[in-house]
C-alpha cells in the first residue's frame, strides 16, 4: 500500500484542459471565409485531389440505437470486412469494432474503436463511440478531432437523453452532421414524429433527404428527395441496390416532403431563397449543392433512413456521407502559438506546411502505449523525430500505424487531415506535437468531473499489477481518478457512474488478474458558502532561531458565476504598498488553493469561493513564503464557518422509460427518491419520464425500477449540476463525517 501511495502522488501528466475551461477549436471565420482562403491558397494538385477523398466521421448516439451494427454494415458494404457479426451474435464473435470481451459480452461498446475504409473514390476514417453516458468522454475525444459526424436516432425513440449530450458536444466543437434514423423495421417506427423531435428538441434546422418505403415489417427502401429516385435492397445481406422509379402511391407526400426541404434550403441558403421568393423550382443539381453548403456551415442537418440490421439504407447513407459532409480543408481548425502568447493561429491542411498533430487518445497495447494522432498540417512520416509542445521533449517515431479497431497496418506516413497512431511514445491525452519548426498547440478536449467514487482494496497482496492496473487506467481515461484519502487512507477510485467503475474492476480482474473489493459508493459532494466574511489573521510561530511570521487580512465571498478562465474558486490581489512583499503573494494564492481541497463540514472540495486580500505584514527576518501559505489556509479555515457554509449534491437528469400502465408506480419511485418530474409522454403503449433526482438517491434504483415493471423498464441518467442539500440531510451528513473521523482518529 504504500508503494500504491507513492504511485498515486505523483501527478500523472494531463494536458485535458478542465471540464469549464475547454475551448472550441474553431475560434472564428466561416465557411465562407475559408472556401476564399482555400481559392487563394496554393495546393499542390495531388494533395488537394487527397484531401477532396477523405471525410473524418464519428458515428454517435444514446445507447441502443444501432450505432456498431450501423458501422458493420459500413465496413461490409465498402469490403473491408468479410462476414456481418451481429453485436449480440449467436456465433460468440461479436461486431468488428467491439474487440475487447467485455464489450461483447455486455453487447455494449465501452471504448470507441477506430477503422477507416473506402466507399467508391472517398477514403473514410470512422470512429465508433459509446452510447452510455458513462463513457461519455469517449464520444468527447472523438468528436474532439472528427470533421464531421453521423448522428443516429432510433426510429421509435427518438430524441433521448444521451441524444441531446451528443448532439450538445457536437454543437461544443461545430461538427457539421448528417441524421440518421434507424430501426425503421421495428415495431411503432415513426419518423417524422423523430423529425420533429430534432427540431423542437435540439433546435436543429433538419428536413429529410428521404422517405421510408413502407415501416415496420413492410419496411423495404428508401425515396431520394433530391434525385428524386427510388432505392431497394437486395440480396442475402442487402449487398445490391436496385433503382427505380417512385412509387406511384408515394407521389403525393413525396411532393409534399420535397417542398419542406426546399422551404428549410430557402430559410439559410440565398441561391434557394431567391428560387423559392420567385416561386421557382430548383435544380436536383441546385438542391444537392445547397445541402452541402449549408450541412458544413452548420445551418443545415439531412436526415436519412434505414434499417442497419435489415441491412436497408445504409448504401445511400454512404453517400450522403462523401455527397454533404465536408473535407477536412473545408473545416477551420485553429491552434494556439505558445510563442507569440498562444496567439490564434489558423491551419492550412496542407501536407507540405510544418507539422502540427493531436494526440487525442491513449491505449495499452501489445508493444507498449499506443497513441492515437490527428495530423492537422504537414505530414508525419515513420523515422521522423517530433516535438511535444508541452514538454519540450523531442521523441522519434518508431512504428507509425492505421487502426482497424484492434489490428493495425503499418504505413511509411500519414499526410494532413489523417488519423493514425504510434508507439512508444510518451505523452499525456490532449498533448501536440509538431516537427520543431513552430511551437502551435492545438486547444484540449472538454472533460466533465466525475461524480461518484468507490474505495478499493485488492484481495491479494499482488500491488504490483494493482498499481499498474491503476496508473494505466488514469493515462487512458482522465474522466478516471484515483487518490489516498487522507484520514481514512483509503484508495478510492472515481468516475461518470455506477457501470463506469464497474467496468475498470471488471477489467482488473480479466487483464491484471487482481480481484478488488469495493466500498459503498461514495457521491462527489461540493462544500460552498453563501455570504461573505472578513478575515485579519497571524501565523506566528517562533521556536528559537528564524521563526515564522505572516499576516493577512481581505474578505471571502460567494462567487455567483464562473469566471473567464472557468476556475470556481478565484484568489484576487487587491493589496497596495509593500505591506506584503510581492514574492509572498503567490504563497498566499497556493495557500488558500489547499484550503479549498478540504471543506470544514465533511471534507469535500469547496467551489463558488472568492479570496480576495487586501492587506497584511511581513516580518523582515521571520516571513516566508511557507509562513504566508500557511496564514492563508489558517485564515481561511478560521472565516469559513462565519460564511454559513452549505453542502452541494451533484444532481442527474434522468430518463425513464416503461410500459404505459406502470407510469404511476414509476412517479411514485421517483419521488420516492426526491426526483423532480419535469416532462412525460405517452408513446404508444410506453411512457418516457424525465426527471431531477440526486444521485445519491440514485443507488439501487435500477433494482427497484425493474422490480416495479417486470423486468419492462429502463432508465439512463446523465450529470446536470450541483444543488444545495436539504438542512436535515446537510446535518446527517456532518454528523457521519465528524464520526467517521473521530474513529479514524482513534486508530
Amino acid at each position: 500500500m504504500t508503494v500504491l501511495r507513492t504511485l498515486l502522488s505523483r501527478a500523472i501528466p494531463r494536458a485535458i484542459v478542465p471540464a469549464a475551461v475547454a475551448k472550441p477549436r474553431f475560434f472564428s471565420g466561416s465557411l465562407a471565409a475559408r472556401s476564399a482562403e482555400i481559392s487563394t491558397t496554393e495546393y499542390d494538385p495531388s494533395d488537394l485531389d487527397r484531401l477532396q477523398q477523405l471525410r473524418n466521421i464519428g458515428i454517435s448516439a444514446h445507447i441502443d440505437s444501432g450505432k456498431t451494427t450501423l458501422t458493420e454494415r459500413i465496413l461490409y458494404y465498402t469490403g473491408r470486412i468479410d462476414q456481418i457479426h451481429e453485436v449480440r451474435g449467436k456465433d460468440n464473435v461479436g461486431a468488428k469494432m467491439d474487440s475487447m470481451e467485455l464489450e461483447r459480452e455486455k453487447g455494449i461498446t465501452i471504448q470507441s474503436a477506430a477503422t477507416y475504409t473506402k466507399w467508391k473514390d472517398t477514403n473514410i476514417n470512422i470512429i465508433d463511440t459509446p452510447g452510455h453516458v458513462d463513457f461519455t468522454i469517449e464520444v468527447e475525444r472523438a468528436l474532439r478531432v472528427l470533421d464531421s459526424a453521423v448522428l443516429v436516432l432510433c426510429a421509435v425513440g427518438g430524441v433521448q437523453s444521451q441524444t441531446i449530450t451528443v448532439d450538445r458536444q457536437m454543437k461544443r466543437y461545430n461538427i457539421p452532421r448528417i441524421c440518421f434514423i434507424n430501426k425503421m423495421d421495428r415495431a411503432g417506427a415513426n419518423p417524422f414524429r423523430i423529425i420533429s423531435q430534432i427540431k423542437e428538441k435540439l433546435r436543429l434546422n433538419a428536413a429529410a433527404v428521404q422517405l421510408p418505403i413502407g415501416a415496420e415489417s413492410n419496411f423495404n427502401g428508401v425515396v431520394d428527395l433530391v434525385k428524386m429516385k427510388a432505392y431497394y435492397n437486395e440480396g442475402n445481406k442487402g449487398e445490391t441496390i436496385r433503382v427505380e422509379e417512385i412509387p406511384k402511391d408515394m407521389a403525393d407526400q413525396v411532393q409534399e416532403y420535397r417542398s419542406k426541404l426546399i422551404e428549410a434550403l430557402a430559410d439559410v441558403d440565398d441561391t434557394i431563397g431567391d428560387l423559392f421568393l420567385n416561386e421557382e423550382e430548383p435544380s436536383n443539381d441546385q438542391i444537392f449543392d445547397a445541402i452541402r453548403r449549408n450541412t458544413i456551415s452548420l445551418k443545415f442537418t439531412p436526415i436519412f433512413m434505414g434499417s442497419a440490421y435489415h441491412n436497408t439504407g445504409v448504401q445511400p447513407l454512404l453517400d450522403g456521407v462523401v455527397n454533404y459532409l465536408p473535407c477536412p480543408h473545408e473545416v477551420v481548425n485553429q491552434a494556439l502559438d505558445t510563442d507569440k502568447g498562444e496567439a490564434i493561429v489558423n491551419l492550412s491542411s496542407k501536407s507540405s506546411d510544418p507539422l502540427v498533430t493531436l494526440a487525442f487518445k491513449l491505449e495499452e497495447g501489445r508493444f507498449g502505449q499506443l497513441t492515437y494522432l490527428r495530423v492537422y498540417q504537414g505530414t508525419l512520416t515513420r523515422g521522423a523525430v517530433i516535438t511535444n509542445v508541452r514538454t519540450g521533449k523531442r521523441v522519434k517515431v518508431s512504428r507509425l500505424v492505421r487502426m482497424h479497431s484492434n489490428e493495425m497496418e503499418d504505413v511509411e506516413a500519414v499526410g494532413s487531415g489523417e488519423i493514425c497512431a504510434l508507439f512508444g511514445i510518451e505523452c499525456a491525452s490532449g498533448d501536440s506535437f509538431t516537427d520543431g519548426a513552430s511551437s502551435y498547440t492545438m486547444t484540449s478536449m472538454y472533460v466533465p468531473d466525475p461524480v461518484i467514487s468507490l474505495s478499493l482494496e485488492p484481495k491479494s497482496k499482488d500491488t504490483i499489477n494493482f498499481n499498474k492496473a491503476l496508473q494505466r487506467f488514469q493515462r487512458e481515461d482522465p474522466t478516471f481518478r484515483c487518490h489516498v484519502d487522507s484520514e481514512s487512507k483509503q484508495i478510492i477510485i472515481s468516475g461518470m457512474g455506477e457501470l463506469h467503475l464497474e467496468i475498470y474492476v471488471e477489467r482488473m480482474k480479466r487483464e491484471y488478474g487482481v480481484e478488488c473489493v469495493t466500498g459503498k459508493p461514495l457521491v462527489a459532494f461540493r462544500e460552498t458558502i453563501t455570504k461573505s466574511a472578513p478575515f485579519n489573521y497571524t501565523h506566528k510561530k517562533q521556536s528559537g532561531g528564524s521563526g515564522q511570521f505572516g499576516r493577512v487580512s481581505g474578505y471571502i465571498e460567494p462567487l455567483d458565476e464562473v469566471s473567464e478562465d472557468g476556475k470556481t474558486t478565484v484568489f484576487e490581489d487587491k493589496t497596495v504598498g509593500m505591506n506584503i512583499p510581492h514574492q509572498f503573494i503567490p504563497a498566499i494564492e497556493k495557500g488558500f488553493y489547499e484550503a479549498c481541497e478540504k471543506g470544514n463540514l465533511i471534507g469535500h472540495p469547496i467551489t463558488k469561493c472568492r479570496f480576495v486580500l487586501e492587506d497584511g505584514l511581513a516580518h523582515v527576518v521571520d516571513s516566508s513564503e511557507i509562513a504566508f501559505r500557511l496564514a492563508a489556509i489558517g485564515a481561511f479555515r478560521d472565516t469559513y464557518s462565519k460564511c454559513n457554509p452549505i453542502i452541494l449534491e451533484p444532481i442527474m437528469e434522468v430518463s425513464v422509460t416503461g410500459p404505459a400502465e406502470y407510469q404511476g408506480a414509476i412517479i411514485g419511485l421517483l419521488n420516492k427518491r426526491k426526483g423532480t418530474i419535469e416532462d412525460s409522454e405517452v408513446r404508444d403503449e410506453y411512457i418516457e419520464i424525465q426527471a431531477r433526482v440526486p444521485l445519491n438517491d440514485m443507488f439501487g434504483f435500477s433494482t427497484d425500477l425493474r422490480s416495479i415493471t417486470q423486468g419492462k423498464g429502463e432508465y439512463s441518467m446523465e450529470y446536470k449540476e450541483h444543488a444545495p442539500v436539504t438542512m436535515d440531510v446537510q446535518k446527517k451528513l456532518v454528523d457521519e463525517y465528524q464520526r467517521a473521523r473521530a474513529q479514524a482518529l482513534k486508530r
